[in-house]
């Protein structure tokens, strides 16, 4: 039995100011290169660079950084790049590993995201509180790569995390859920022909998670579903854009080259659709319109310093930045 642990390092005893972290901690893009690093450190509960440190947030950054890692992957793997340079940036930054099972034998139990996404949902909640308790936030910004640009959405609509995000950032992220290349379809016709049940029940005790990134999943179906009140009109208009909620500003990045996610811009949000709720704002960016020569893939977009700037942009708007175009490469960054 899969179980999901809230992991991370224990509550700070005495936080302190962003200031007195080191000064910096060096940052690498590339995603391959720190992947491979990271391989060597012991368990899920090993956190990247600047992350889970003492740390109490400056009046410029006021919402601490909670990092969501993706499926079949833990918090240092993900996220050794982006986690120093939001530290290096003067952001109060967390992590933690969920969806993993802890008494799995050698690197196994840091495989993470594999339990169902409404567990790890409530796994999120329990880390976004202690959070805010050991910083004396009020509210957290979120930033997920992959599930956990999906994950967080059912913690966001379902157990009033709305209260307590101010921004998610979501980097390849499957909230209308993901094709797969056509494979879902053929998993529902398998269905159809009496033959998918025992496909999910084969996959069910190893990812719990995996068929419920399918839009025909009944997980999917009920982040997606409009809840419009009687003579509203939403459902018809908005029908795929039930999972944004009120007082959450979203960014959706996604790209192009994503092999996971497809069509690649399933965590977009339809703006229009999401103006009819108080609070919400909504920026969709596709790597390759913003930045032609960035060629990330679902791995290297959280490695790529393109997306880096964007996030920055996204947790402060009033001192965004343009994004200083640079090459970025599949699978290294």
């Amino acid at each position: 039995m899969l179980t999901s642990a809230a992991a991370g390092a224990p509550p700070p005893a005495t936080p302190v100011t962003a200031s007195a972290a080191p000064a910096t901690y060096p940052v690498r893009w590339d995603f391959l290169a720190d992947a491979i690093a990271t391989a060597s450190k012991e368990g899920p509960n090993v956190a990247p660079a600047g992350s889970n440190v003492p740390c109490r947030p400056s009046a410029q950054h006021p919402d601490p950084v909670v990092l969501v890692h993706g499926l079949a992957a833990d918090q240092n793997d993900d996220w050794g790049a982006m986690s120093p340079f939001l530290a290096d940036n003067g952001y109060c930054v967390f992590s933690f590993t969920y969806g993993n099972d802890p008494s799995a034998p050698g690197f196994l139990n840091r495989i993470g995201g594999l339990t169902d996404m409404t567990t790890s949902a409530h796994v999120l909640a329990t880390f976004v509180q202690w959070v805010l308790g050991a910083t004396g936030a009020n509210q957290v910004d979120l930033v997920g790569h992959s599930e956990g640009a999906t994950m967080p959405d059912w913690y966001l609509k379902f157990d009033g995390g709305n209260r307590f995000v101010a921004h998610f950032v979501l980097l390849s992220g499957v909230i209308h859920g993901t094709t797969m290349w056509g494979l879902s379809s053929l998993y529902v016709l398998a269905q159809e022909h009496g033959t998918g049940a025992s496909f999910g029940n084969a996959l069910g005790p190893v990812c719990s998670s995996c068929l419920e990134f399918l839009p025909s999943s009944s997980w999917m179906r009920e982040l997606d579903a409009v809840h419009a009140t009687p003579g509203d009109g939403e459902a018809a208009t908005c029908p795929l854009d039930g999972a944004a909620v009120d007082g959450v500003a979203y960014t959706s990045i996604a790209t192009e080259n994503d092999e996971l996610v497809r069509p690649p811009t399933s965590d977009f949000i339809n703006p229009a659709c999401a103006s009819r709720h108080a609070g919400i704002s909504v920026d969709n960016i596709l790597l390759q319109r913003q930045c032609p020569q960035d060629q990330a893939d679902h791995l290297s977009v959280e490695a790529d310093p393109n997306v880096a700037q964007d996030i920055l942009n996204a947790l402060d708007p009033a001192q965004a930045r343009p994004v200083q175009c640079s090459l970025v490469l599949p699978s290294v960054g």
